[in-house]
């Protein structure tokens, strides 16, 4: 009796090996797996925002003579800037800054000898923000002449933004997911096979570059503010299943 019952189990195993390795067989040239892409989505476009910053000095022993020129000077660069078609509401002065000034005190052998109280110096800055971009550009190269009504006033580069990122980042998205699903059908279609469902999305870093710049992206985003004219870009990964 157990001869017959072990011929028996035997003889199961043998049929259930033979299925599966069958199975296996046939199973073998059916597609399955997954296509994964990168798309990327990339968009010019001009800045519609400009930020302009600068600011001026005097130096006086006496600090309310100081603060009297450094008023004379405000007055002059707030007549300037208006006769040069800057709204007066768009002309941000901000706080003065004073710092006393010493000299350092050497003797002939280089040893330091202490310091000698100079004056003080009074600083003040201005920013201007607008969406003229050509007039604020034009008022920041010109800006030298108050040299001549004895202003010394410093300039800084224009920084330049564009106040519709947030639409602009979705249209990105949504080109570079369609670039990335163009990418996997023509994979699926070069390799004999059909493009399933979509498994997972995942979105990289949005980046903003001069045109035709040689900037490179950086893993924590791109931000260029130096450039009127820009290039947005992104990435998505899309992982699809193939039928």
């Amino acid at each position: 009796m157990k001869k017959h019952l072990s011929a028996f189990i035997f003889s199961l195993a043998i049929i259930v090996a033979s299925a599966l390795l069958g199975n296996a067989f046939i199973n073998r040239h059916q597609k399955s797996g997954t296509i994964d892409v990168t798309g990327l989505g990339q968009q010019n476009f001009s800045s519609d925002l400009v930020v302009w910053e600068g600011n001026f000095s005097r130096e006086n022993v006496n600090i309310q003579n100081a603060y009297a020129d450094l008023e004379k000077d405000r007055k002059a660069v707030l007549e300037y800037l208006v006769s040069k078609g800057i709204p007066e509401s768009q002309i941000i002065f901000n706080a003065i800054n004073t710092n006393p000034v010493y000299d350092q005190n050497y003797s002939s052998s280089g040893n330091y000898m202490g310091q000698t109280f100079k004056g003080y110096q009074l600083n003040q800055s201005l920013q201007i923000e607008s969406k003229d971009i050509d007039k604020v550009d034009q008022v920041s190269r010109e800006i030298t002449e108050l040299l001549l009504q004895g202003v010394r006033f410093y300039s800084q580069p224009p920084r330049y933004y564009y106040t519709q990122l947030e639409s602009l980042k979705i249209e990105m998205i949504s080109k570079a997911t369609e670039d990335a699903r163009l990418r996997a059908e023509k994979i699926a279609e070069n390799s004999g096979a059909s493009l399933g469902k979509l498994i997972s999305a995942n979105m990289g870093i949005f980046q903003i570059t001069g045109q035709n710049s040689t900037e490179d992206y950086s893993w924590g985003g791109t931000f260029n503010t130096s450039s009127k004219e820009k290039t947005a870009s992104i990435t998505m990964r899309l992982s699809y299943a193939v039928r």
